[in-house]
């Protein structure tokens, strides 16, 4: 059994890895806000919890438990803080 779920998940991993290789932002790095105010944004609006804000492709990836406090990994425009796509955990 326990095999079965290790094989299951190997086989999602590069699924994800090319699902992040597709998310992009092009904003020049002197636009940017910092990501604290991200932060301060997304638990203004109702976020339970952001864990770890980091820079993937150009956007802020953000890690943390959303205004359902459900866990959430998505990606930000760094300029604009528009949400530009999200991981659906399966």
């Amino acid at each position: 059994m326990k095999t079965r779920h290790l094989l299951a998940a190997l086989a999602l991993a590069p699924a994800f890895a090319f699902a992040h290789g597709d998310i992009k932002c092009d904003v020049p790095k002197a636009e940017w806000q910092p990501q604290t105010a991200l932060q301060a944004k997304l638990e203004k609006d109702g976020w339970k919890k952001v864990r770890k804000v980091k820079v993937e492709n150009g956007c802020y990836e953000v890690y943390g438990f959303d205004e359902n406090n459900k866990r959430a990994e998505k990606f930000y425009n760094p300029k604009t803080f528009e949400l530009v796509n999200e991981v659906k955990k399966p």
